[in-house]
C-alpha cells in the first residue's frame, strides 16, 4: 500500500504502522496515488464542490471501475438526474451502464424528492429510503454505493432536525452493511456543504473546485480529511476526458525509474564525440536552449531522424509551428522527415499551448506517448508553455513529464527559447531536471554572427568543454573548429 506519495514507498517496510486502514481502490488515474491506495473500505466518503466541478462523474467512475476492475457490484442512487440522463451523460467516457445493469452488476435508481410531490404529516422517517436502498444492494450483492446528491432532501422537507437525525442513521446503516459509499454534496458558503452533512461523513472528505485563471479553466482536487491514514494534502489538478477522470499530482512520480547504460546517437557525429563519443544515455532527458535562430529545432529534428533511421518511433510535440512548416524548414538544411512519417515511425502533434491548461497538455501528451510508444519524444519549445501557466506550474508539469517518460525508458529532447543570452542562469529550475544540457548561441565578431554550441552538463559521462562553431546549410548541420572570442 502506498503512503503519502510513491516517493515514500521505500519507507513502508520501516513504518508498517503507518500504512493505514483497509482501502477500496478507485481505479481512477492518479486518485489512488493521492489517497495512498483508494477510499476507506466499508466507510462513507464525502465528495463536495460547486456545480459543474465533476462530482457526479467522479462518483460514477468510482462505481464503474469498482465493477470492472475490482469485481465489486454497485448501486447508484440519484436524487436529481434521471437514470436515462445519467446513462447518456457518461457514454462519452466509454461507460456502458445499460450493459452493466443487464449483467446484474449495477443498479441505477432515481428517487424524486421534488418539494411539490411530497407532503409532511406528523412524525416521519426515512425508513422507506432504507428499504429501497437495501433491496437494491441485495439485488446485485453490492459492495459500493453512490448517493448523488443527498442534499437534495433538504429542499424537500421542512423539519430539518428530523432529516439530520435520519441522515445520521443512514450513514450508520451504510457502515453496518460494510458498503464503501460516496456521497456528493454542493459546496456551501463558509462550509463544505450547504447543509453541513460533513458532520456525519467524517472518515474521508474530498473537495473539488473549478476555477478560471487568465481565461484558462482548471479543475482541482484536494483530500481535505482522511481518518486513519496518510494522504496527499496538496491541491491536485484533474481532468475529465474520454478515458474518464485523471488526477494529476504535481508531486513527482518518484525516483525509482531504471537508468540504462546504453547510449544513443544524437544524429550528429561531432556532437556525439563531444558527449564522450557515443551520444546520450537511452531514456535520459536532453535540453537544447538558446536564443532565436540558433538551430535548436534543427538539432531536435536530426535527433528524431536518427531514431527513425534505427527503426525506432519518434513523437514530436510542436508548440509554435505546423507539421508542414517544420517539414519545409528541415528540407532547407537537407533533412527530409516525410519518409519517416509515411513509414509510421514519426508522428507530429502541433498545438498552441494557450489552447489548454498545463494539466490538459500533460494528460494528452502522456496519452499519446502511451498509444504511440515512441523511443524518442521532442517538446519544442517548452518555453512556450508559460502561456498556459506560471513559471512554478510549468516546472512542476515538466517534472511530472520527465519522470513519466523516464519510467517508460523514453529519450526526451526539450528545446527552450531564451530572450537573454545568459541561458545558464535563466533556466536553472528546468536545467536541474535535465541529464544533458546543450546551449546554442549566436556570437558577434568581425562583422558577422557565428553560431556556437557547447555542452554545459551531461550526467554520468565525460564530455567536452569546448565551445564549437557550427553551420546550417543545405548539407545539414556541421560542427567546425573551436570558437575563440576576438579581442
Amino acid at each position: 500500500m502506498a503512503l503519502l506519495d510513491p516517493v515514500y514507498d521505500d519507507l513502508a517496510p520501516l513504518l508498517p504502522s503507518l500504512t493505514g486502514i483497509r482501502k477500496a481502490g478507485t481505479g481512477i488515474s492518479g486518485l489512488d496515488e493521492v489517497t495512498g491506495g483508494g477510499l476507506p473500505f466499508g466507510r462513507p466518503t464525502l465528495v463536495c464542490g460547486p456545480a459543474g466541478c465533476g462530482k457526479t462523474l467522479l462518483a460514477m467512475e468510482f462505481l464503474v471501475r469498482g465493477i470492472i476492475e475490482f469485481g465489486e457490484p454497485g448501486v447508484f442512487v440519484a436524487f436529481e438526474e434521471s437514470v436515462p440522463e445519467l446513462t447518456e451523460n457518461v457514454k462519452s467516457m466509454g461507460f456502458d451502464l445499460d450493459k452493466l445493469q443487464a449483467d446484474g452488476l449495477l443498479v441505477m435508481d432515481h428517487i424524486s424528492v421534488e418539494p411539490g410531490e411530497l407532503q409532511e404529516a406528523g412524525a416521519w422517517d426515512l425508513e422507506g429510503l432504507f428499504i429501497r436502498l437495501g433491496a437494491a444492494v441485495d439485488e446485485v450483492g453490492a459492495k459500493r454505493i453512490v448517493l448523488d446528491t443527498i442534499e437534495t432532501l433538504f429542499g424537500a422537507f421542512d423539519n430539518v432536525a428530523i432529516l439530520r437525525s435520519e441522515l445520521k442513521r443512514l450513514f450508520s446503516w451504510l457502515k453496518e452493511r460494510g458498503l464503501t459509499a460516496v456521497i456528493t454534496g454542493e459546496r456551501g458558503d463558509g462550509s463544505l456543504t450547504r447543509h453541513g452533512i460533513e458532520e456525519y461523513v467524517s472518515d474521508c472528505v474530498i473537495v473539488l473546485d473549478h476555477r478560471v485563471t487568465d481565461q484558462t479553466s482548471t479543475r482541482r482536487l484536494r483530500v481535505l480529511k482522511y481518518r486513519g491514514t496518510l494522504h496527499g494534502t496538496n491541491e491536485y489538478p484533474f481532468l475529465i476526458g474520454p478515458q474518464g477522470v485523471s488526477v494529476l499530482p504535481i508531486t513527482s512520480l518518484g525516483l525509482q525509474h531504471a537508468a540504462s547504460s546504453e547510449r544513443v546517437s544524437t544524429g550528429i557525429d561531432d556532437l556525439d564525440e563531444m558527449l564522450g563519443g557515443e551520444g546520450v544515455y537511452l531514456g535520459s532527458s536532453v535540453l537544447i536552449s538558446g536564443t532565436a535562430g540558433t538551430g535548436k529545432s534543427t538539432i531536435a529534428a536530426i535527433f528524431c531522424a536518427a531514431a527513425c533511421a534505427r527503426g525506432e518511433r519518434a513523437l514530436y510535440f510542436a508548440f509554435e509551428e505546423s507539421q508542414a512548416q517544420i517539414l519545409r524548414n528541415m528540407l532547407s538544411v537537407g533533412i527530409d522527415l516525410a519518409p519517416w512519417i509515411d513509414a509510421g515511425l514519426l508522428e507530429f502533434r502541433c498545438i498552441r499551448p494557450s489552447l489548454f491548461g498545463l494539466e490538459a497538455h500533460l494528460s494528452s501528451m502522456q496519452q499519446l506517448v502511451s498509444d504511440f510508444d515512441p523511443a524518442v519524444v521532442v517538446m519544442d519549445p517548452i518555453s512556450d508553455l508559460v502561456h498556459a501557466g506560471g513559471g512554478a506550474e510549468v516546472v512542476a508539469m515538466l517534472t511530472r513529464q520527465v519522470d513519466y517518460l523516464k519510467s517508460r525508458g523514453v529519450t526526451t529532447v526539450f528545446t527552450s527559447l531564451n530572450v537573454v543570452k545568459d541561458a545558464e542562469n535563466s533556466e536553472q529550475d528546468v536545467g536541474s531536471l535535465i541529464d544533458t544540457w546543450i546551449i546554442a548561441k549566436l556570437e558577434e565578431g568581425d562583422g558577422r554572427r557565428t553560431r556556437v554550441l557547447y555542452v554545459l552538463k551531461s550526467r554520468g559521462m565525460p564530455h567536452s568543454h569546448e565551445i564549437r562553431k557550427f553551420d546550417l546549410n543545405a548539407d545539414g548541420l556541421g560542427l567546425k573548429d573551436v570558437f575563440h572570442r576576438a579581442n
